[in-house]
């Protein structure tokens, strides 16, 4: 059964560059619809004993450098038509997971690693956490 509703995550990390190759290929094969899904997650600095959450500043740093990777997303697809970019804030995986559900997604893509850092050894923790919580099926691109 072919897909109709293609959703890749993108962080802009070379892997999710593949993964947006691959979902590419895949929603030209399959005449499918393609989405895009960046999520920008602003983390809350801590600081002290008894954690008390500081003020930050930073947000409209994290939000200019997602609507650089949204842009990055923009211009790899635009040779396709209509392709959906989503910009989400939050935690990354359940994001994910809640847009694909929203918009009746039959298939995700996404890179085995992104730009998380140190916290990734095998598999990535957002793709980890998308495998084992996903409805549908998960294609992870290395």
């Amino acid at each position: 059964m072919p897909y109709q509703n293609i959703l890749v995550a993108f962080d802009g990390s070379a892997l999710s560059v593949k993964a947006l190759e691959k979902a590419m290929k895949f929603a030209q094969e399959y005449a499918a619809r393609l989405e895009v899904i960046h999520v920008c997650h602003i983390p809350v600095p801590v600081f002290g004993g008894p954690l008390y959450a500081a003020p930050f500043n930073g947000e409209k740093d994290y939000l200019l450098a997602a609507q650089a990777v949204i842009d990055e997303a923009k211009r790899i697809t635009s040779q396709l038509p209509d392709v959906k970019v989503i910009l989400r804030q939050g935690q990354p995986a359940l994001a994910v997971l809640e847009y694909a559900e929203e918009s009746g997604c039959d298939l995700i893509i996404m890179g085995s690693r992104g730009l998380g850092g140190l916290r990734e050894f095998v598999l990535g923790s957002v793709s980890h956490h998308v495998v084992q919580h996903a409805k549908v099926p998960v294609l992870v691109v290395k």
